[in-house]
């Protein structure tokens, strides 16, 4: 078996001499000096923001005890929230990222889905994905150009740029959704992995370091990988599950040369990421200049993991304990190097293992999604109730989430499909409910405890007018939205408004913070206020959704300003 010890250190080391990141060289770093006992008064010169895509509580707490790297630290050392929300419905990975640092909710970053219907688009199939830019001439929607158009607010690194122009805004994911989300519109640099290796916004020059990048990440790629060894608490996880044509929860990772996929759904992916984002530290002296600079990280595999193997075998036991190493690896290599760094860790969204390893495990009431309820065919039952057979009557994007009515149905012809599809899904077995949009937007933006919400408060904090569909189905509990005929990809999902998929850690962590943890729900919207107030960055409370954590323990009170 393969063994990769510590691999983002080591690869981060090697990539370091390298040509720095910017045109410009950074200033000389200063000579590390012994970190303080205690939490300085000053704010730290390094912001580290990192989200492990499909990271869900359940995950976090499953295999806490295990934890010996970089999770062992936050969560032993830092202060701890496990119960924090992405407290939307549409919990997927776009609008799960546009809330990390930004402060605000969907319903005001503009990011409602992965997809969604803009039916004045130009391109025949009418979906704009989140981070493109719809109107460059020569794409469509499987060919699009990425962007961060769509984001409607400013990202922390934005609002630090502002106050201080000198601050750096770095940001390297696995997913291109992930790094423009939470590097927003003004990053100086934004970075995600592709089957070339890492790239960016069209017209933007490949510098150096990221060059030698993506040689490392070649060389790599055209070894062939053996699989990793299986960790002991990872035993009791090791037996196959059948979910169609397909068999799942006994994989160690083993991959041929030059297999991208197999690269991009293991835990070499993260390692490279997280290699990556330490060599830009150190070839941008990042955090050791008089400004405050902000990095994030977008660690994408163990939701690819979750979506192709499901979150309770070998394959994301594998992933979570290799995800600790890394962080370790990667935690150590800033402390090596001096940086005042404060670290958030959290998650885009949470996920839901494979209805068949549930029913195997004490749910049999588990099941997948009635393929009458995917696009096609409820398009081809309303439009036959309604007698415009063969019509397209109904725009979406899955078996769950928007629905867009044809803008050229007449008012008439509108209201009769809007009433024959409620009537539908209203009944149908597998649905918990449906609401209008009339009836989201007369809904209050939600406040209070997160994890007291009710369906349309969670509904209208995933609501924006302009993009939001005329209606939002919402499945029952344990029912995955993956119908049995599309088994031989993505086993398992995420997306649902359940607890499942809403919640995800939360994790601060910097030199000499006093350990204390808080259960009680929070929201990740609460980030951002949550490091503006460690810098001393005003932010008007009218702007965000978030508020301010005080991870102080006991007396004192981060917040105050």
């Amino acid at each position: 078996m393969l063994k990769r010890v510590a691999a983002a250190l080591l690869l981060a080391t090697a990539l370091a001499p390298v040509t720095p990141i910017v045109a410009q060289s950074p200033v000389p770093a200063p000579a590390a000096t012994p970190a303080p006992a205690t939490v300085p008064a000053s704010g730290p010169k390094l912001i580290v923001a990192i989200s492990v895509d499909q990271f869900s509580a359940d995950l976090f707490s499953e295999y806490r005890q295990y934890y010996t790297g970089g999770l062992k630290r936050l969560t032993s050392e830092g202060v701890v929230f496990p119960r924090g929300y992405q407290s939307h419905a549409a919990t997927e990975t776009c609008p799960g990222h546009s809330t990390i640092l930004t402060g605000s909710r969907p319903s005001r970053t503009g990011i409602i889905a992965n997809n969604w219907f803009d039916l004045n688009a130009k391109r025949d199939d009418k979906n704009v994905y989140c981070a493109e830019d719809e109107n460059q001439p020569g794409t469509d929607s499987d060919h699009y150009e990425a962007s961060y158009l769509h984001l409607k607010v400013p990202t922390l690194g934005g609002r630090m740029k502002i106050a201080n122009p000198a601050t750096r805004v770095v940001s390297v994911a696995g997913k291109d959704r992930a790094a423009i989300m939470m590097g927003g519109s003004t990053a100086d640099q934004a970075w995600w992995l592709s089957p070339k290796g890492y790239v960016s916004y069209k017209g933007i020059a490949v510098p150096p370091l990221v060059a030698k990048v993506n040689e490392v990440f070649a060389q790599r790629l055209a070894q062939p990988n053996a699989g990793f060894e299986l960790p002991a608490q990872c035993v009791s996880k090791d037996f196959a599950v059948q979910a169609g044509n397909k068999t799942v929860g006994t994989g160690r990772f083993a991959r041929p040369a030059g297999d991208y996929n197999g690269f991009r759904i293991s835990p070499e992916q993260d390692a490279l990421t997280l290699a990556f984002a330490a060599a830009a530290i150190d070839s941008m002296a990042l955090g050791k200049q008089a400004q405050t600079d902000i990095i994030s990280i977008g660690l994408s595999a163990t939701d690819y993991v979750g979506h192709i193997y499901g979150t309770e075998g070998t394959e994301s036991c594998i992933q979570i304990d290799r995800l600790d190493r890394e962080l370790g690896a990667f935690f150590d290599k800033l402390d090596k190097d001096g940086i005042d760094y404060v670290v958030v860790l959290t998650a885009d969204h949470g996920g839901h293992d494979l209805p068949e390893r549930h029913q195997l495990n004490a749910m049999p009431m588990e099941q997948r999604v009635d393929k009458a309820l995917t696009p096609k065919a409820l398009n081809a039952t309303i439009a036959e109730k309604v007698g415009m057979a063969g019509k397209k009557v109904i725009w979406g994007d899955g078996p769950a989430g928007d629905l867009y009515f044809n803008k050229g149905l007449t008012t008439a012809q509108r209201a009769k499909v809007e009433a024959a599809t409620l009537a539908y899904l209203r009944a149908h077995p597998q649905v918990q409910t449906v609401f209008t949009k009339a009836e989201i937007a007369a809904t209050p933006s939600p406040s209070g405890p997160p994890e007291s919400w009710s369906l349309i408060q969670e509904a209208r904090a995933s609501f924006y007018p302009a993009r939001s569909g005329d209606l939002l189905v919402l499945l029952k509990p344990r029912v995955m939205s993956i119908p049995e005929s599309a088994v031989m990809g993505a086993v398992a999902t995420h997306g649902s408004p359940w607890d499942t998929d809403r919640r995800v850690p939360i994790l601060f962590w910097r030199k000499g913070m006093q350990h204390f943890e808080q259960p009680l729900g929070v929201e990740t919207v609460d980030i951002l206020p949550t490091l503006a107030a460690l810098i001393k960055l005003p932010v008007p409370k009218d702007e965000i959704d978030g508020r301010c954590l005080d991870l102080i323990a006991g007396d004192g009170d981060s917040c105050a300003q």
